[in-house]
């Protein structure tokens, strides 16, 4: 991984390690071998996160997220302003993605982060996204979660 690379962490890969996921042992290769400064995780998927881990009841895997990747880890917390939360709502058309996936496209656009996930619906945009196992170097693994909807056909104005 090159030094200068800077990586928005999606809930996707967040929660296969917190939830001891099939792939949590790459996850966790990715944290051990990635520089501090280069984590970045939006405040949308912390919440989410955060939701997830309390509605299942699992108040400790909470308590030693936001302890290791926020304390000792020391990611960096992102977040959109009002305004362009508003314009997520165009950005979703555009874009072909849902609400949470087009925040964390959008944030990855503005900071030029890369973004890392397990979810292919963002191979479908221009970004596209990285596995931790693409990050590490690692061959790549073929159980991403699958996209959840076509591709869209963009017309063409004539």
């Amino acid at each position: 991984m090159a030094d200068e690379t800077r990586l928005l962490i999606d809930s996707s890969v967040l929660l296969e390690f917190l939830l001891n996921q099939e792939r949590a042992d790459e996850v966790a290769r990715f944290f051990e071998r990635t520089p501090r400064a280069a984590l970045y995780v939006t405040d949308f998927a912390f919440h989410s996160v955060a939701l997830i881990l309390v509605s299942r009841k699992r108040g400790e895997a909470l308590a030693r997220f936001v302890n290791d990747l926020l304390r000792v880890r020391g990611a960096t917390l992102l977040k959109l302003t009002p305004d362009e939360v508003v314009s997520l709502a165009t950005r979703t058309e555009e874009l072909g993605l849902d609400f949470d996936d087009a925040y964390q496209y959008v944030v990855a656009e503005k900071h030029n982060l890369t973004l890392v996930s397990f979810d292919a619906d963002f191979d479908r945009t221009e970004r596209g996204r990285s596995t931790p196992a693409d990050v590490l170097g690692e061959p790549p693994v073929a159980r991403d979660k699958p996209p959840s909807k076509p591709a869209r056909v963009r017309s063409r104005r004539r």
